[in-house]
């Protein structure tokens, strides 16, 4: 679907950035930490399961989301739902990679990565018994690892009952307050991003304009809805925001100063 008199200029400062990081089939990843830097010493206890893995994985799938966003609209095709959904998946991961390079001391950084990993562990156990995978003779299954990483976590004086799933919303809310934003500005956009994302009626009525409608009963209507921009426009730039403190924190606790 192609939506006449769609503006994409509030997308460009975005788009620009993210189009910068594109290479030859890949986008340009995050660098490992320097040994000896902040991020190194958070991760040194931490073996395998690195904030620094998962800080570069939310980072590249965000970057991959909003550049999804930028080919979409470069092809002329804007519907009222994809927008909403990509920018929701590039917000996320940008989020969760600034939370996890934030908290309040290295004991804090620590327990916030090893809780998401522990949680990574266990929709992989899920995923293994939905498809009946078993390891390799040497290999953990994800409920193994799970355990593993508890006993991480109490090994290094983190309680395990701290590592209780992070739940999206609070992780968004703690890294717009990182990063200086208003922090129930960016969860309200994120939660109409999830409502279009999951197929709610809500977003529909609080964040789409309506062009057009049928009468299909005697009290009912079936109404044609395209994308509005001064409401997706703030979650373009709250996702913008992400990604260039992301940029300028990775680069201060991945770097030897």
């Amino acid at each position: 679907m192609t939506q006449p008199g769609f503006n994409a200029a509030y997308l460009h400062p975005l788009f620009a950035d993210v189009e910068s990081l594109r290479g030859e089939g890949a986008y340009r990843q995050l660098p490992a930490p320097q040994p000896s830097s902040s991020l190194a010493t958070d991760d040194a206890p931490l073996g395998s399961y690195s904030a620094s893995t998962l800080i570069r994985n939310s980072y590249s799938a965000g970057v991959a989301h909003a550049d999804a966003l930028r080919r979409l609209i470069l092809a002329g095709e804007v519907d009222p739902q994809s927008p909403w959904t990509l920018m929701r998946g590039a917000l996320e991961n940008l989020a969760t990679a600034v939370w996890l390079l934030g908290g309040n001391g290295r004991t804090e950084r620590r327990r916030r990565t090893l809780a998401l990993w522990r949680e990574d562990m266990r929709n992989r156990a899920q995923h293994e018994e939905d498809t009946d995978h078993v390891p390799g003779p040497s290999g953990k299954t994800g409920r193994e690892r799970r355990q593993d990483i508890t006993n991480l976590a109490i090994s290094l004086g983190i309680p395990a009952t701290s590592l209780a799933k992070p739940e999206a919303g609070k992780i968004i809310g703690e890294a717009a307050h990182d990063v200086g934003l208003r922090a129930r500005e960016v969860t309200a956009v994120w939660r109409a991003a999830s409502g279009f994302a999951h197929g709610r009626y809500w977003p529909s009525l609080r964040a789409s304009t309506p062009v057009d409608a049928i009468q299909t009963g005697p009290e009912n209507f079936m109404m044609a809805l395209v994308i509005d921009e001064t409401q997706h426009r703030p979650l373009a730039q709250h996702t913008h925001a992400l990604l260039q403190h992301l940029h300028t924190r990775y680069a201060a606790r991945a770097t030897v100063h």
